[in-house]
């Protein structure tokens, strides 16, 4: 769906957008537990980043349907919101990667990989139905960026299951903790950047209307 298509004034809504953001938070919130529980079974650094990640997505996701009939510019404000916590999402990951590199256990691959794959479906699903909003406001931007980064980082955690059975290390899955890292960081990046856009269009047009 192109940006012609997207709901940029108070009132108009998609009703299959909203639909499909009940869908996202419900998945989202569901495999945040089941990854937070594999995680610590695991003792995986990149499963319980993911549940983070999870946790983050349906917040998210809520904090859309919030702001889903309202302004573009408070539309804006949320991603903006939900683009820092993505960012700060990313800093914690390179934090707990940092901890647990000098931890000398073992994560269970079969685990990690068992969980990653289940995970790779749900987002894989949820970012088919959003793949029509992707180049929408900010707010919808930013929803995408949430499911299709989730789906890069549920193959990453398969390799790295892989890597760890392979090796008997836990390189692979701290090096897979900082890959996601970094995808939450560029996408914090890209959404920070066209939610402060949106508001500053939108004052600038305020400023407008008033001088006139």
């Amino acid at each position: 769906m192109g940006k012609d298509c997207c709901a940029n004034e108070p009132g108009s809504v998609d009703p299959r957008f909203r639909r499909i953001l009940y869908i996202a938070l419900v998945v989202n919130v569901t495999m945040f537990l089941i990854e937070v529980v594999a995680g610590l079974i695991a003792g995986s650094v990149s499963l319980l980043a993911d549940a983070v990640d999870f946790f983050g997505d349906a917040a998210n996701y809520g904090i859309s349907l919030i702001v889903l009939g309202m302004t573009l510019q408070w539309r804006a404000r949320a991603a903006l919101l939900k683009g820092i916590t993505m960012g700060l999402f990313g800093l914690w990951v390179i934090g707990a990667a940092t901890r647990l590199a000098l931890d000398g256990g073992i994560p269970d691959a079969a685990t990690m990989g068992a969980v990653g794959f289940l995970a790779l479906i749900a987002n894989v699903t949820v970012a088919v139905l959003l793949f029509r909003y992707r180049t929408g406001d900010s707010n919808m931007r930013s929803v995408w960026l949430c499911s299709r980064n989730d789906a890069i980082g549920n193959v990453a955690v398969m390799l790295a299951a892989s890597g760890v059975f392979a090796t008997g290390t836990r390189w692979p899955d701290l090096l897979v903790a900082v890959i996601m890292a970094s995808l939450a960081l560029t996408a914090a990046f890209q959404v920070i950047r066209q939610a402060i856009g949106e508001m500053k269009d939108h004052s600038l047009g305020a400023a407008e209307t008033m001088g006139h």
